[in-house]
């Protein structure tokens, strides 16, 4: 090993150190448990009201009792083919007095009930009543009045006999389910380089306030401070990956019918060599972007700059995700050719293009594209670190230290 390499493994223990071994950290690692958290009391919250609105929910049927049982049955059998999500409101049945027609009227005026169709008049040409958006409820509601007219037609309630109904599980994935596969593998590097990449950002700050970038640039070249920070936050991810990895493969081992979802959204290259693309494409998302962060972050001298930074920042890590999720959304489109060959998209269009093509070739290619992308970025950007550590605090580095960092 050179004398670089150790003077950066130096620095880069340094800087990982310091980072894990703090009491910080575990709120760092466990900064997912709280959101999730927050976004499930949110989520139960917002279903409970959906649930709320639905439950006073009705359609309303104004005919007679003899034709309300038979309607009740009808609808009861029609329910069975929706999925609870879609099912229309519940269904009630009221005489319709001497004058159906402001009946209905009186129920959509009625505060103790929300009504979001209501049907009167004979059943071969029945009226229906509907709110702005409950189009799709009157046409339910429609046909339940021409199957309730049609089973009295016939004087038969239930069917002679009842179809056989049988499951089939598929064996492979389909093409939408690759597709989503491509999107998670994206949102997911997406979701790690924004927690973690942009960690590197706001690294100098405090050394630079206390003077230890000083002591650094005295004692090893600035090169090797640049990559040993790069690769001390590199294994900061690392752990923080396969901490939540390890978690969430456990998690998906308890799922329900978690093996048949698996199938469903398998990749198209095949699981093992799907998950060792995408850390290869997280990794050098992670030196493409972090090196540009830190050789950014070196110009700001306080924390005010650092912050003001933090929103281009941002913006550009969402406008390379927004790139890559149309190539993964339409992998064919010139958009996905251009995702995946600008250098700062094509770690996350070329991680979603695995999940959905077989080939293996344009990934060597791919990478080999990268790493250049990687020198480039590394080297320009710790120019930018020197050229802003150099001038820490808004006063050079005395010339002893600037000729040994040299």
């Amino acid at each position: 090993m050179t004398k670089f390499m150790r003077q950066t493994v130096v620095i880069a223990r340094r800087d990982f150190i310091a980072i894990v071994f703090t009491p910080t950290f575990l709120i760092f690692l466990l900064a997912p448990l709280l959101m999730i958290g927050f976004g499930a009391v949110g989520g139960m919250g917002a279903a409970r009201m959906a649930e709320g609105g639905a439950d006073r929910s009705r359609i309303v049927a104004l005919v007679e009792p003899a034709t309300a049982a038979r309607m009740a049955q009808i609808d009861g059998r029609m329910r069975a083919i929706y999925r609870r999500a879609e099912m229309p409101p519940a269904l009630e049945s009221r005489a319709p007095g001497r004058d159906p027609a402001a009946a209905a009227r009186a129920l959509f005026e009625d505060d103790r009930i929300e009504v979001a169709a209501v049907l009167y008049g004979p059943l071969d040409h029945p009226a229906i009543l509907h709110g702005p958006k409950g189009e799709r409820t009157a046409a339910y509601l429609g046909e339940l009045a021409e199957q309730t007219l049609l089973a009295a037609r016939a004087g038969a309630g239930d069917p002679v006999s009842q179809p056989i109904l049988s499951e089939y599980r598929r064996s492979s994935a389909t093409d939408t389910g690759r597709q989503a596969a491509g999107f998670g593998a994206v949102f997911v590097m997406f979701f790690l380089t924004l927690l973690l990449a942009g960690q590197s950002v706001g690294m100098l700050a405090e050394e630079r306030a206390n003077k230890v970038i000083e002591i650094l640039a005295a004692a090893v070249p600035l090169e090797a401070v640049f990559l040993g920070k790069l690769l001390g936050m590199y294994g900061v991810a690392i752990l923080f990956i396969t901490f939540w990895g390890t978690l969430m493969s456990q998690a998906v081992a308890f799922m329900p019918d978690s093996g048949q979802t698996l199938i469903a959204i398998a990749p198209a290259i095949g699981t093992p060599a799907f998950l060792a693309l995408f850390l290869a494409y997280f990794t050098l998302a992670f030196l493409l972007l972090g090196a540009v962060f830190l050789g950014v972050g070196a110009q700001a001298s306080s924390m005010r700059e650092i912050q003001m930074l933090s929103l281009p920042i941002t913006m550009f890590q969402v406008g390379m995700f927004a790139l890559a999720s149309a190539a993964a959304n339409n992998p064919d489109a010139t958009i996905a050719t251009i995702a995946r060959v600008f250098p700062f998209s094509s770690p996350f269009a070329m991680a979603a293009r695995a999940a959905t093509d077989h080939g293996l070739a344009p990934h060597m290619l791919a990478l080999a594209w990268q790493l250049i992308w990687v020198g480039i970025t590394i080297t320009l950007s710790s120019r930018l670190f020197r050229r802003g550590v150099l001038r820490s605090g808004g006063s050079l580095i005395p010339a002893w230290a600037r000729r040994r960092s040299a």
